[in-house]
């Protein structure tokens, strides 16, 4: 993996993963793994080749997810169609040889799950939160994922990774607040991808200034996964058409 550019000291032995034991029960409960969805066959299709990858991360985000504060614990049941797929989903959206940036990346959604299917790309992993970097970081090697960097910042904070060629983000703030933070980021024809709910073109609606400002063009509103996963995702997608 690509060196951090935080300098913060490496995630220690706690976040690695410990010997799963089939015959520990109770063990299995409590890191719910127990309660993990089953596989849906909609991941075969996203991943490709790359599929036993993205196992091992919804099987190690199962299991230490909501002891790190990444996850609720009612997310194991539904941590591959509502998080892991409905992440997989924006991959072919991403330029081959692209830089990406991922902004409040948190448990790795999208930027780990996009960074495990499309391998050909690079990924810049922002979050501010150390916690969460530990993660991030730890996971990424444990994974063996080699178009990863970390770099512990918050979004405004983040410009020596710009320029980007898109950036991505999922839940983290409506787009009159994610907009302005995210487009500077971008080399001039960048791409914004933002994952977003049933409510994206009321929140386009009350970004206008926003797309304006920082010269946003060739808007459009994305169904992703259709006929993949239960539910479609919906993908915000705009250009930058000149320097912020």
């Amino acid at each position: 993996m690509k060196h951090s550019e935080d300098a913060s000291p490496p995630a220690d032995a706690a976040f690695a993963p410990s010997p799963h034991d089939p015959d520990d029960r109770a063990t299995e409960a409590s890191s719910g793994l127990a309660g993990l969805e089953p596989e849906p066959a909609g991941a075969a299709v996203l991943f490709g080749d790359r599929v036993e990858i993205a196992r091992r991360f919804t099987r190690d985000l199962a299991e230490h997810g909501e002891t790190l504060g990444l996850i609720g614990p009612l997310e194991p049941p539904r941590l591959w169609t509502r998080h892991v797929l409905n992440s997989a989903v924006l991959a072919p959206l991403i330029h081959e040889g692209a830089r990406v940036g991922d902004i409040g990346s948190g448990a790795g959604l999208p930027g780990l799950v996009l960074a495990i299917a499309r391998p050909d790309a690079r990924f810049i992993l922002i979050e501010p939160m150390e916690r969460r970097c530990d993660w991030l970081r730890a996971e990424s090697d444990r994974l063996g994922l080699e178009n990863v960097t970390v770099l512990r910042a918050r979004a405004e904070e983040a410009f020596s990774v710009a320029p980007l060629d898109q950036v991505t983000a999922r839940a983290v703030s409506a787009l009159r607040t994610l907009i302005p933070l995210a487009a500077p980021l971008l080399r001039r024809g960048g791409e914004l991808i933002l994952l977003k709910g049933a409510k994206v073109h009321d929140e386009i609606d009350a970004a206008r200034k926003q797309i304006a400002k920082h010269r946003l063009s060739g808007i459009e509103v994305l169904e992703l996964g259709t006929g993949v996963v239960p539910e479609a995702t919906r993908v915000f997608r705009a250009t930058v058409d000149a320097a912020s």
